[in-house]
């Protein structure tokens, strides 16, 4: 089984901003793959899915971004998925907005969702769908900045940044994620 992980908050003030895109990515590939209702396990949301020919679970944790590994290693360990099995999508303040980077294994790069992920999985390695969202001007902290909505211009940039996402994420249903990596880079 594969499971594909979007980083983000719960809750409707967070729906939209760039630290959401992860959820975002997920919504759209529950749609696209025609999953059922999400349900609701180890603090976070889950839908299962047969695609690509392999069992697939979709996974939104519900513990707020810096917790992140407090739901998803749980539901590794219950739903016996490996390592190499997991693909997590999530914002990236060094790449600019819309731009796509996919990685096999990496640090954290600070980000806290990712560094808890590491933390509770005990390894870096693990693939990953990274989603520019640029950094703020030097007038604005980074936490108001991941936390607020993207501007107008940005808009139509990180739309497509999360539709090459999910679409990249279902090409690794059928293909090692090397191959999809050189594809999306």
């Amino acid at each position: 089984m594969k499971m594909i992980i979007g980083l983000g908050n719960p809750g409707k003030q967070y729906e939209m901003t760039r630290h959401n895109v992860g959820f975002q990515a997920i919504d759209l590939l529950a749609e696209q793959l025609d999953a059922p209702a999400f349900q609701t396990k180890f603090n976070g949301l889950y839908t299962t899915v047969r695609a690509g020919g392999e069992k697939v679970m979709l996974v939104k944790p519900l513990t707020y971004m810096n917790l992140s590994g407090e739901c998803v290693r749980p539901l590794m360990d219950y739903f016996e998925a490996d390592d190499e099995d997991i693909a997590v999508i999530y914002d990236d303040l060094d790449l600019t907005p819309g731009k796509l980077r996919l990685r096999a294994k990496g640090g954290a790069g600070g980000h806290n969702g990712v560094k808890s992920l590491i933390a509770h999985l005990g390894t870096d390695v693990f693939n990953r769908v990274r989603i520019g969202i640029g950094r703020p001007d030097g007038r604005m902290a980074v936490a108001d900045y991941v936390l607020g909505p993207f501007s107008e211009d940005e808009q139509p940039l990180i739309r497509e940044a999360v539709e090459r996402s999910a679409a990249a994420c279902r090409d690794w249903l059928g293909r090692p994620f090397l191959e999809v990596m050189n594809d999306y880079n």
